[in-house]
């Protein structure tokens, strides 16, 4: 059985990348980098919170993402749960690039 410091097997590994692709570009890309700088790394526990952010709507992920919005903001009870669980919240820190994209606003809290 895994434990959740397990890092990720190959098999495993490519069944998430499949799993994340989106339908926004931007989305897309910010996963794509989080992949170039984590797959190497990437445990079990932060493949669970990658997932719990893929059941998300692309708009949703993306208001995460641009940190336009946190996890209880989010319109519905799924989408709040799936993106509040601890694993989602670490894995989110890594997505998130270090400053909001150019013409948005960020959310203070």
């Amino acid at each position: 059985m895994e434990t959740a410091e397990a890092l990720l097997d190959e098999r495993a590994l490519s069944k998430l990348k499949w799993r994340c692709r989106r339908g926004l570009l931007e989305n897309d890309l910010l996963i794509e980098r989080f992949f170039q700088g984590h797959e190497a790394t990437l445990t079990v526990r932060q493949a669970k919170g990658l997932s719990d952010l893929m059941d998300l709507s692309d708009n949703d992920l993306l208001d995460l993402l641009l940190k336009r919005k946190n996890a209880g903001q989010l319109p519905d009870e799924a989408a709040k749960a799936s993106a509040s669980t601890s694993e989602a919240h670490e894995v989110l820190k890594l997505l998130q690039p270090a400053a909001p994209a150019p013409g948005y606003a960020t959310v203070t809290h």
